[in-house]
């Protein structure tokens, strides 16, 4: 394997883990941001620790089996995508092999090869392995690393439960009194992290996307509280 081929390797199963991890922490913001309204919202209306809990938990569980089908559904439809543009692209090889090549040896020069060198490369790939290097070339996929929906969904499951156990642990744990001042600043915190973690992912400045976090979260929860807060006053 050539350097510039392992660089690309490198580069692109470095990027993949991004990915993935910058969409664990989106999840797990998810959670947080969910489940801290409903418990906030319920505790405006009642401080009974089964009700909060009953309440959490449910949007715990609700919200992760959401994401996670949401996300199998999302991922099923990209790999069924990829699986069709591979077979197109087979069937374009067999039935008009001089054309693919002529079209391989242009994606590669416009990428800065020279024509002569871009030709060469063509042949070479060609000969190793023509789908393969059409997929990659041409349509920007990996044949042995299709998108994996189970592994999709388990992910988005995990990450937002991880969420969500946060505002759930804190609105249960604590004394009455406390119950409702813990929540808030552990939330907030936690907020500022995953703002924090998702902006430097992203290669972005951390202090708008911290600031619009705890702002989304600052609302939603008291939104949910004033309103839960009616609602408990009203005997609804």
């Amino acid at each position: 394997m050539t350097e510039s081929a392992r660089d690309d390797s490198h580069g692109g199963a470095l990027g993949e883990r991004l990915n993935w991890l910058r969409a664990a922490v989106l999840g797990a913001n998810d959670g947080i941001v969910s489940t801290a309204g409903l418990v906030v919202g319920v505790a405006g209306a009642t401080d009974e620790r089964a009700s909060l809990f009953t309440a959490g938990m449910a949007g715990l569980l609700a919200g992760s089996m959401s994401m996670a089908a949401g996300e199998y559904v999302s991922v099923s439809t990209q790999r069924d995508s990829e699986r069709a543009a591979l077979a197109e692209e087979k069937r374009e090889l067999r039935e008009r092999p001089e054309e693919e090549l002529a079209e391989l040896a242009e994606l590669l020069e416009r990428r800065g090869l020279s024509a002569d060198v871009a030709r060469d490369a063509a042949v070479q790939l060609t000969e190793r392995d023509a789908l393969r290097a059409h997929a990659r070339v041409e349509l920007g996929i990996d044949p042995d690393r299709l998108t994996n929906p189970w592994h999709a969904a388990w992910a988005s499951f995990l990450a937002f439960t991880a969420g969500a156990l946060l505002p759930l642990l804190a609105i249960v744990l604590p004394p009455a009194s406390a119950r409702l001042p813990v929540t808030v600043c552990s939330v907030l915190a936690a907020l500022a992290l995953t703002g924090f973690s998702s902006a430097r992912l992203g290669s972005a400045a951390p202090g708008r996307a911290v600031l619009r976090n705890v702002a989304g979260g600052a609302l939603a929860m008291g939104v949910t509280y004033a309103v839960g807060t009616l609602l408990g006053a009203a005997g609804v």
